[in-house]
Order: structure tokens, then sequence, then C-alpha cells
């Protein structure tokens, strides 16, 4: 496959996991456009699917590849919610379409595990299937940003079809926990008395982009449900509190903003946890969904697309913030 030095630390972790039984199947790809809807695939991306589909009996390393990835996603659903997602990265760009899909063929093999998995956890289908679109929503994000059907940060879905991540309402919600650099907050106490401290569980909030506007309400209504979902479906974990890193939560966007945007609101929610880094592609690629840019193309349709402009125009950085909140 012409995988360079840069893969074979991945290639090895594959191999130690072994040739476990029975091989992985990929669903019927002439009965799939039930699955395709389901999972939020748009009909551009169906097809480019569709055409680079594997011919696996006739290519025994894709096959090799995607049976080990498949068990890798599946023995990730067990394990405690402390475990690290497997790091996936975009295959090179010579081994084209089907390289560039390839993740995809994955997540397909793994939704039998996957749905089966939510099923004995008394996962609602609606939750379920909310959770597994985002597979669709970023294939639609990469079409926007790159022309075509890809996924240029697979392992962002690990956590979707690993068991760690589920779609509440507007809200995402990952099983995590407090890492080390928590520490010097360890004497901050919550309104139900119970203290942050490294090491606890904790609900790593994330926002996706589709759902409508970030209303306080919508919001709200996420946190209400992440609280009795969590305490039903997981009940060995306990999540007091949640936390969230992103640019959402950079205080410089009050700056510019009304104090009355959805952003804002949205920020005033958490506690912010002192220092930043500096991350301008962050919030270019997801405002304007692009990676590579230069000012002067950059849309100014709305406030927050004007503020993130004047802001790298006065010769200043955007960073991403991070934040906690008591459950």
């Amino acid at each position: 496959m012409g995988l360079g030095e840069d893969f074979s630390s991945w290639l090895v972790e594959l191999e130690a996991i072994g040739s476990v039984t029975p091989s992985v199947h990929l669903p019927d790809k002439h009965q799939v456009s039930g699955l395709f809807t389901r999972l939020g695939v748009q009909p551009a991306d169906a097809a480019e699917i569709l055409d680079a589909w594997p011919a696996l009996d006739q290519s025994p390393e894709w096959w090799w590849l995607l049976h080990h990835c498949h068990l890798q996603l599946v023995a990730l659903m067990d394990k405690p919610f402390t475990a690290h997602p497997p790091q996936w990265r975009p295959l090179p760009q010579h081994l084209g379409s089907l390289g560039r899909l390839f993740y995809v063929y994955v997540f397909l093999a793994t939704l039998p595990a996957i749905r089966q998995w939510h099923h004995q956890r008394g996962i609602p289908d609606d939750v379920s299937w909310a959770t597994l679109a985002d597979l669709g929503e970023n294939l639609a994000i990469h079409r926007r940003m790159f022309g075509v059907a890809g996924l240029d940060v697979p392992q962002w879905l690990t956590l979707h079809f690993g068991g760690k991540l589920y779609r509440l309402a507007r809200l995402q919600f990952e099983r995590w926990r407090l890492s080390p650099r928590w520490a010097i907050y360890s004497n901050e106490g919550s309104d139900n008395g119970v203290t942050l401290r490294p090491g606890a569980p904790a609900l790593s909030v994330h926002i996706p982009e589709s759902g409508g506007p970030l209303s306080p309400d919508i919001c709200s209504e996420s946190f209400e449900q992440a609280r009795s979902f969590f305490a039903h479906h997981f009940p060995e974990e306990t999540y007091n509190f949640a936390r969230c890193s992103s640019w959402l939560l950079d205080p410089q966007l009050a700056d510019y903003l009304p104090s009355t945007s959805n952003i804002v609101r949205f920020q005033r929610r958490f506690h912010l946890v002192p220092g930043g880094v500096d991350d301008d592609l962050s919030i270019i690629r997801f405002v304007f969904r692009r990676a590579a840019f230069s000012l002067d193309d950059l849309p100014q349709r709305t406030a927050l697309e004007r503020a993130v402009v004047a802001h790298l125009r006065a010769g200043e950085h955007w960073q991403v913030r991070s934040g906690w909140l008591t459950l």
C-alpha cells in the first residue's frame, strides 16, 4: 500500500490485535440507501462511496486493514471511559478515492456492532441514530472544504462508533475525565458540594454544526437530557461536571458580539480556565470551513464572520479556551 514510516507504529498496534474471527463484513452495497439516509449521507457523497466500494476479495491488504481497524473500534466499546480512542489519520493521497474513503467503510462495517452495543445499554434508537448521523455531517463538511467526499479527521468519529459520545438535542457529550492539568482547580467546589479534582469523570461538551442556533433554551435542554441520560445508561460512571474546550469559549468574542448573542450566553455557562492556546486556524475552519485562507477572500455576512476577520486584521490571535460547569 506504500504506507510510510509515519504509519509504522499504527500498523504494529493493529497487528498486535491478532486475527480475531469471524471476519468483518461490509453491508450489501446494493442495499445501503436506507443506511445512508439514517446516517445523514448526502447523495453526492453516497455516490462516491459506492463508486470506490472495495473489492476486498481482490485486495487482501485492504481487507486486513479494514478488519483490524474494525476490531480496534469494537474493542473500544467495552473499555472504560478513560481509554484513549484510536488515533487514526487520513491515508496518503496516492491511495486515491479508496484511501480517502477508507474509514467510511470501517464505520459502515462497525455499524451492526455499535447498534447492538447501544441496544444492550438501552440507548434509544433516536439518540443512537442522531449520534451516528455525524458521519454524514462530517462527509458534507469535507465536501464543502475540499470538493470531494472524505474524512480529514477520522479519529473524531471513533468516539461515536466506539460508544464514547452521544448527541442529545443540540449538543454532543463525550464520556471523559478531568486530566492532571485540572489539579490546580482541585479546591473548586460545586453547587452540590462535589469537589473538582483530576481523574474525576466529566462530560466533554461538543457543538455540532447542525441543529440550528445555539440558543440558551435548547442548550439547557441538552444539559438536562445529559444529566438523566448518563445516570440511566452509564450508572457506573458519576458525572458531576462538564467541560468544554473550544474557540467558542474565547472571551475575546465578547468584545465584538452583543451580550445577547448565543455565543456569549453559551460562554457564560462555564467557569473559564486560565490560559489558552493561539489557534487561528481552528476558528477559520469552523466558522468559514476553509483549510487555507486569505483574509480578503473570507465572507463577511454575519457579525461572527466580521469579528473573526477584524480581529485578525488588527494583528491579534484567536484562542482555544477551556471551561467547566456543574451538572
